[in-house]
């Protein structure tokens, strides 16, 4: 049986690992991966295993997600510790 998947080898797993994609890699794909199966033009294995690529795309792109917003908040708790910082020392005097 020729796995259709992908551009890969017959029984070898045509994607690129999950862990290596971007944020918008992961996106794109998962776009993609919700068209196909919405067309539901294939067998059942096949479609789990688009099911199965879409909830990893799907994990991943949360995990970025989550990942960027730590940055954000911690940027902006640096922020306003600085902002706090020299507020007090306006406040005493030094510059």
């Amino acid at each position: 049986m020729t796995d259709t998947i992908g551009a890969g080898q017959p029984g070898q797993d045509a994607f690129p690992p999950v862990e290596e994609l971007s944020y918008e890699q992961a996106r794109d794909e998962l776009i993609e991966t919700v068209k196909i199966l919405e067309l539901g033009q294939m067998g059942l294995d096949e479609s789990l295993k688009y099911w199965e690529r879409g909830e990893a795309l799907a994990k991943a792109c949360e995990a970025h997600l989550d990942g960027a917003s730590k940055r954000v908040e911690e940027a902006l708790r640096k922020n306003a510790e600085g902002t706090d910082s020299a507020a007090h020392n306006e406040e005493a005097g030094e510059d």
